[in-house]
């Protein structure tokens, strides 16, 4: 993987980590940060970033995918490769996004009880 990509994913990894530690420290009903509104508005935040994200990153992702198969329906064979390895990478990140949206909405829900 190019430095690029992995500075990518660590910035999306701690922006995950950030937005459930974040979650978790609001949490916490002895305290009675459960209940106020930035612990809900940060809960109801994170819940509809999420569902956008994912609705987005399945679409991207489908669009992606369905472009890279036309350019490797026409390619010859050397760049027939370049454009299946393309393929590949869209295919898992497109599983990843929606993974770690899926993840984030998992995590979100744990908390303040109900919406």
């Amino acid at each position: 993987m190019t430095s690029k990509v992995k500075g990518i994913i660590s910035a999306v990894s701690a922006a995950v980590m950030t937005a459930a530690l974040s979650v978790t420290a609001f949490a916490e009903d002895g305290g009675g940060l459960g209940g106020s509104v930035v612990a809900t508005g940060l809960k109801n935040l994170l819940n509809d970033a999420s569902t956008i994200l994912l609705g987005l990153a399945a679409v991207v992702g489908t669009v992606c995918i369905v472009y890279f198969c036309i350019r490797r329906s026409a390619a010859d064979e050397m760049d027939r490769k370049k454009w299946d390895n393309r393929i590949i990478t869209a295919v898992v990140s497109t599983i990843g996004a929606v993974v770690a949206t899926s993840l984030l909405t998992v995590i979100t829900g744990y908390f303040g009880g109900g919406t």
